[in-house]
Order: C-alpha cells, then structure tokens, then sequence
C-alpha cells in the first residue's frame, strides 16, 4: 500500500489525475472478474488499488468521481441473460486486513449502537468462501428465481441453471411465503482439477481457478453444460422475507439448515477481539486442507436487533466486515519432490503440493530452485531459514508475488512427521541416465547428456519455436512434443522443422490424414513455417538456447555483430581467455565472462555446431542496422521496473525501454540509473530511495518514453 506521505504530498491536479487512473484500472478488474470471470488481477493487488483510491477520496472528498469504486457493487450483468432486479441489494463487504481493523470495526459497532465496553457483543465468524454469489427467492416454499449479484442492485436470471445445483433444494417445508436466501456457488479442489483435463482432453481452455469454474460452469447459456458441472452451494444471508427467520444470525443460520440447506460447519461465535483472532487463525491454519477455496473470515453481528439498527452505508453494511488472510501466502503439504531437466541440463527440483489458494490462483507446484535451497542453504553456503531443509511430508509455506512462480519460503517443523528423512538431491539425470555434474561455483546440477537426453533436446526445440524465437504458428509445444515422439516425420533438431514439408510429400500416411490434423490445418503449419525462413538475428542468437544468452543478450549481440556471417566468425575463430575475439566479445556492454564462455563452448561443440550449420541452409537472416548514436534520452541508461503497471504489461514495458536503447534489469544497484514505480512497488524502490537513485511514476515514464496514456 501506498505510504502515507506519498498520498500527502499529491497536489489537488495530482489526486485528480491519479483518481481518474484508479477509477479505470478498478473498473475494468470488477469487470473482468464479476462479468467474465477472468480476474485482469490478484486480490491483493485490486485492495491495494482500493485503498489507494479510498485514501485519495478521505483527503480530497471534492474529487470524488462517480465512477468510483467506492460508490460500485460487482460489475453490471451482461447481456446473455435476463435482468433481474433485486428485491433488497445485495452488498459487498468492507475489508479488515490486521487485528487493527477489526478492533476499529467493534469499537465502531459499539460506538454506534452506544454500548459501553462492558455490554455483551456477540459476533459470528464463518469462512469467506472464494465463489460466485447466488440470490435464490422462493415463494410458497417453491423455487421461482435465481439471479446473480451483477451490480448489486440488477443480476442475471440464471434460474433454470441454478436447478441443477444438487446443494440447492427445490422445494422448502414451512417457509414463509417469501424468501429470498443468499450464499456462495463454489466448486470443489478435485473437482475443479478433474473438470480442467476434462477440457484439456476436449482441446478447451482450462479454468484458472475454481472460482472461475464455478462463474463459469453458472453463467452457462445451456442449463445442460451446467447440469454436467460439479457445483455447490453454501447459504449463509437472506434478503426479501415476508417473516422474520429468527432473533439472532446464529440462529437464522440452523433455521437455514433446517430447510434443506448446506451451511458451513465452521459457523462459530466470539464475544470478545481475542476469540475473533483465535477462530482466524484456526481458519487460516485449516486453509489448505479444507475442499474448497476461502481468501478470508467474514464477521457479522449476531444479534439482527443490532444488525437493523446499524443498516448499511451506500455499499457495505455496518454491522459486518470480511477479515481477508494474507492474498499472496498460504501452508500447504508437500507430497513429493520431481526433478525436470532444461533444456541446458540442469535439473531443477520441483514441489508437488496438495493444492491450495495463493493469492487467487490455485496452486499444486512450487519451484524449490536447486539443492542448496532444499538443503537450508542459500548460494554461498550460508544457512537460510535457520538451516531447516526441505522434505517430503513437510507442512510448507508458499508465496507468490504476482505473476511470479510460487516458491516454498519456510517449513514448519512442528508438523514433521518423525519419520522424516532427508531428501537425497540425484546424482544421475532422471531422463537419460547420465552423470550430473556440478561445476565449481555453479549452484545447479547438470546433466551431462547433451543432445542424448531427450528432455534436453524437447526442450531446446519449444525454446527454438517460442514467441520470442522463431514463434511460428501452429507449432507450439503440444505440437513439438507430438513430432519429437513421432516415428514417420520427426522432428529431433532445428533443422528437421524446415524439411518437415519436403519429407511430408514423401510420407504415408500424410500428416493431414493424421488424428487432430487435416488438409487446412497441415498446409497452415507448412506456410507459417515458410514464413519464418527469413529470420532477425536477435531471434536467430536467441532461438539456439546457448546457456545465458536471453532476450536481451540477443539483442545486444545482434547489434554488435550485425550479421550472421560476422557473428558465426568470431565465435568460430575465439578462444576461451585469449585472442582478440574474446576480447572482442568482452568489450560488448552485457557481455561477460560467463556468457562469453557459453557462446565460445557452444561453437566449438562438434555436435552442437553440426546442427546449427544444418539449420542454417535453410534460413535467410536480415542484417541489422547499426545506429549512429543515441536515439532517446532512454539510450544506455539501465532501467528497473517494480510494482503494478497499468497503461502496459511489464513485458511490453521493456521491450519499448530496450526499443529506446536502454537495458532493463531486475535487480537494482548502484549502476541503475532509473527505477519505474507502479502501485505496490516494495523493496525495490526502498533501495533505489536508500542509493539516491531517481524513481519514476509509471505516467512519468510513458512521458519519457513517448508513449500516450
């Protein structure tokens, strides 16, 4: 969250602005996640938008837009279904993210209903369930409507789906004659992981997360794709009620039962700030082992006297608040290591995790980086998590940052089982069986296999064709994985995707006579992988996978060397640590010793050279032209970008720095000369501070960099 100071010191024409930016950016995250049910961002970035927003408005009221997020419920119902308006709105709940907020949510309570510290304040907690809200209205105890939460105020009839959820009874005995009951569509961890290879089998998309299976598999035009969808339903509120349910939430919830519906079992009640903390942290510590996903607690005011009385301010009730956990962190059990070898040898660990919700997606694997890591130690040798290793059986946290891979952070050693061992990193590769090497210095273990080892060799090919590289259409991994394997046109090196149409005409049977292949669909692959014979060399240099040479580094070389002829020479020609060559490769800025040795050993391998030469026949690749001089203020200047960026994604971000002639790394030192600092932005920018470097506003640096917001 943004700091105080930082909001403080925005002028008036600043906090508009940046108003308007908010309201933009939060809008179309409701958007994408109430009406697509395709979240743009993580929870924990839309609350820190939020309260950003929140904390503009509460310094400058004047400025308060009407489109705020503030004065919004969800998102407005789409278009492919009826409109149904609500008979009482169903509200969101304000969030409480430290024991703070909710001792400022009971003293405001208190203070509103004017009850001393003495009187007794029953509150009830129950598990924020991470689904889809569901308004069902019965009348005369038949089911006559089912409508989505929408904008609060007008959902979706979504009726006759709403049916075919078993949770959901047809018929109620001895309701009153209105009754509208409210609570949570959701979709079970295995069913969610079940109904995803079932769309990988049928060639569809799979669901990010059981949250947007459940919306999903609910807003189905077809009732019978929803009836074929494992859903559930938890009722926890009411709307519309010709005759009071009951006297207090507690009991209103068993009168809920009563008639037929599921509730939730972790339904509890405190009478004081230290119970609340004690049934958080047991909800948050069962987390990861219940069957479906929750991202926090909800408390409400048991007694419904006290609950009319506080009513409810223009989107939220007063008389609850939703205590969210930690959006980006959650324990979860370890239930096996796997090694995968790269495509440059090296074997990474990876943890097989009983799924659980991090931060808005479902997460089942967590890189473990290498042994050391595994082994409670960091790259020199240094104990990290006061020297506890990681083991198979282990209770583990994980945390993501962003779109960052999960990553297990600590072990909780409490719940080792005792017959625990250590685990024993291979010395052999898992794929082909040879040595592992560890070379002196290096933190990761290699095998030594070379072309050989098949995962190697698969692997360098999906490098060879990614958006990056060749990025050729209609090949993608699926598709190189199919030829690699295939016994009649295969595909084993680089070279082999530029014969694969000659080799084709001479084949039986056809590949468009092939399963998931036709006549269209084979002569598509064959004109997209012509297209490609004429290549840049940035993506030439790149798509070989040598060891250390990425995007950027590519570029780098490719400006340097300008053509294939010049490039191809001098690392044919270079020795390692001597000659003019190296020397040459040295005096390029980004190139140093390690990449060096990479390109020079990958060129003198007989195997490896052999392959490229045959790649190269087959391609036409285009000079790159050398610029005079600096083209922007941006040229030679090393950027860093950090936090969430609104007007471009951070890939697009650097490639229009690098575009400018700027470096863009992830690190910041002292030879950054920028930082970029979206919402959000941590340690990052607190070093850039600390080292006097200057830090720019992401509206600042689309100004630098030319770009209109």
């Amino acid at each position: 969250m943004p700091s105080e100071k930082d909001i403080a010191s925005l002028t008036k024409q600043e906090a508009s602005k940046e108003l308007e930016r908010l309201a933009r950016a939060l809008t179309q995250a409701n958007q994408d996640y109430h009406a697509k049910d395709a979240p743009s961002m993580s929870d924990a970035q839309y609350d820190t938008l939020k309260r950003r927003n929140t904390a503009i408005e509460i310094r400058f009221p004047a400025l308060k837009r009407r489109d705020s997020v503030s004065n919004q419920i969800g998102a407005p119902a789409t278009g492919g279904f009826a409109k149904v308006v609500h008979a009482e709105r169903m509200m969101s709940l304000s969030n409480a993210f430290s024991r703070e907020d909710v001792v400022g949510f009971l003293e405001n309570v208190r203070k509103y209903l004017n009850l001393d510290a003495r009187a007794e304040l029953l509150i009830t907690s129950e598990p924020k369930i991470d689904g889809l809200s569901l308004s069902l209205r019965y009348e005369h105890g038949l089911l006559v409507q089912a409508a989505t939460r929408g904008d609060g105020e007008t959902g979706e009839n979504v009726t006759e789906n709403a049916r075919t959820i078993k949770d959901i009874p047809l018929q109620i005995e001895n309701a009153p004659d209105v009754l509208e009951i409210r609570g949570e569509v959701y979709m079970t961890h295995s069913d969610f992981f079940a109904l995803n290879q079932r769309q990988s089998d049928a060639g569809e998309k799979p669901f990010a997360n059981p949250r947007n299976a459940a919306a999903g598999s609910l807003r189905q035009l077809d009732a019978a794709i929803t009836k074929s969808r494992p859903l559930n339903f938890f009722a926890y509120a009411w709307g519309a009620l010709s005759a009071p349910l009951a006297q207090s939430q507690t009991l209103a919830i068993q009168k809920l039962k009563q008639f037929g519906f599921s509730t939730n079992p972790l339904f509890s009640t405190a009478g004081n700030i230290d119970e609340l903390m004690d049934q958080y942290r047991n909800l948050e510590a069962l987390r990861a082992t219940l069957a479906y996903d929750i991202d926090g607690v909800v408390y409400k005011v048991d007694d419904l006297g006290y609950q009319a009385r506080l009513g409810f301010r223009s989107t939220t009730p007063r008389w609850a608040i939703a205590h969210k956990f930690p959006a980006e962190i959650a324990y979860t059990y370890l239930e096996d290591i796997e090694i995968q070898v790269g495509r440059t040898g090296a074997l990474s660990p990876v943890a097989r995790l009983k799924p659980v919700n991090v931060g808005g997606v479902v997460v089942a694997n967590a890189t473990l980086h290498n042994e050391d890591y595994i082994a409670g130690l960091d790259a020199k040798g240094q104990q990290i998590r006061q020297g506890r290793d990681i083991r198979i059986g282990d209770w583990v946290e994980i945390y993501r940052a962003g779109d960052v891979i999960p990553k297990i952070r600590d072990v909780d050693i409490s719940k080792r089982p005792t017959n625990s061992q250590p685990y024993i990193f291979p010395q052999t590769c898992p794929e082909c069986g040879s040595d592992a090497l560890r070379e002196e210095g290096d933190s990761v273990r290699r095998c030594t296999g070379g072309l050989i080892c098949p995962a190697q060799a698969v692997e360098k090919l999906k490098h060879f064709v990614s958006r990056s590289a060749f990025d050729i259409d209609g090949l993608g991994n699926k598709q190189i994985e199919m030829f690699f394997h295939d016994p009649d046109l295969p595909i084993k090196e680089p070279s082999d995707i530029f014969t694969l149409e000659a080799r084709d005409k001479n084949n039986t049977p056809k590949l468009a006579n092939r399963s998931g292949w036709g006549k269209t669909s084979a002569q598509n692959l064959f004109t997209a992988i012509e297209a490609k014979r004429k290549i840049s060399l940035n993506r030439l240099i790149f798509a070989l996978g040598i060891r250390h040479v990425g995007d950027s580094s590519a570029r780098l070389l490719a400006k340097h060397f300008s053509t294939w002829d010049a490039f191809e020479k001098t690392l044919t020609s270079a020795s390692i640590n001597e000659g003019k060559e190296w020397e040459e490769l040295l005096s390029i800025d980004g190139v140093g010793g390690v990449m060096a040795h990479a390109l020079v050993t990958s060129f003198h391998q007989k195997a490896t050279r052999a392959s490229i030469d045959r790649l190269i026949t087959h391609l036409t690749v285009e000079t790159v032209l050398k610029l005079a001089g600096p083209v922007s203020a941006l040229a030679k200047k090393t950027l860093v970008f950090t936090g969430t960026l609104q007007f471009m994604s951070r890939a697009e971000a650097k490639a229009k720095a690098e575009s400018l002639g700027a470096k863009v790394t992830g690190t910041v030192s002292p030879r950054t000369d920028l930082v970029i600092a979206g919402p959000g932005a941590g340690s990052k920018a607190t070093k850039a501070a600390k080292l006097g470097i200057k830090i720019l506003t992401e509206d600042e640096w689309l100004e630098l960099a030319g770009v209109s917001s």
